[in-house]
């Protein structure tokens, strides 16, 4: 296949204005999703698969794919899951704030999130420029990180930039889906191998097996909470403060502090730290 150019995505260096991605950068996409040249397995089991690239030269950023196909779940509903913030907080255990901040588009937001990470490990946070696309049965969400005047980096957490990460949800039957998961996040510092190695061969397969747990619950759970609200599929729903593209620039990895953690050997948590995997 011929290589999408590169210009779709938010990764040259430079102050660069923030922009909602057109079709055409969801086709490539999809396509990145779909690719399985240049990629390696580290996980593969009971209809899941995790793989990973290493870094381009010059860059130290992973990229990592997870696929899990959904026997029992339609796509659509999936894609709501993907987009509650509400219900994220019910099922997302590792979640330390979530929230929409602006809306930029009909099919464009703002939103922060700040996640636990791996003991010992300081906790991050990103704000993302979110954007999303249905076609031909395809749902697409997808975000990279932007700078937002209100949301400057806190002491408290490590601003992680998010160069490209998102899903691709497809139909296999009435009620059955295959879920893409396609992540380059740079934590914002050197992490030791054990962490990278954990986050594909554990973090990210429960994290998805939790996913399709909460979304066959999802219908259920939404019927009890403003059941008819779903302004990702009803613009006109949506009550986010308005705010113009041009206050919005890329956030870049270099004008963010590294810290290195890489020396930090892992902690096992008091929940147990296997609480919940398949091990």
């Amino acid at each position: 296949g011929e290589r999408p150019p590169r210009s779709r995505f938010p990764s040259e260096p430079g102050p660069a204005p923030a922009r909602v991605p057109d079709a055409a950068a969801f086709g490539a996409f999809r396509r990145q999703c779909e690719a399985d040249g240049g990629w390696q397995s580290c996980y593969g089991r009971d209809g899941l698969a995790v793989c990973v690239q290493a870094p381009p030269p010059g860059s130290g950023v992973h990229r990592l794919k997870c696929r899990i196909d959904i026997p029992d779940v339609a796509a659509e509903t999936v894609y709501d899951v993907l987009h509650d913030g509400e219900y994220r907080r019910s099922w997302d255990t590792n979640v330390l704030d979530t929230h929409d901040i602006a809306r930029v588009a009909a099919n464009a937001d703002v939103g922060y999130y700040a996640w636990r990470c791996p003991k010992p490990l300081k906790n991050r946070d990103v704000v993302t420029l979110r954007s999303w696309h249905v076609q031909d049965g395809y749902h697409a969400i997808i975000n990279f990180s932007v700078k937002h005047p209100k949301y400057p980096p806190r002491k408290d957490l490590v601003r992680a930039v998010s160069l490209l990460t998102g899903y691709l949800v497809h139909s296999t039957g009435p009620s059955s889906c295959r879920l893409t998961y396609l992540a380059q996040v740079d934590p914002k510092g050197s992490l030791p191998k054990w962490v990278v190695n954990k986050a594909s061969q554990y973090l990210a397969p429960m994290m998805l097996k939790k996913l399709h747990k909460a979304c066959v619950r999802y219908p259920a759970w939404k019927q009890q909470h403003d059941a008819s609200r779903k302004p990702w599929l009803y613009p006109e729903q949506n009550t986010l403060p308005a705010l113009a593209l041009s206050e919005l620039v890329l956030q870049r990895a270099a004008s963010l502090e590294n810290i290195d953690e890489s020396g930090l050997s892992e902690v096992k948590d008091d929940r147990g730290d296997h609480s919940g995997s398949e091990n």
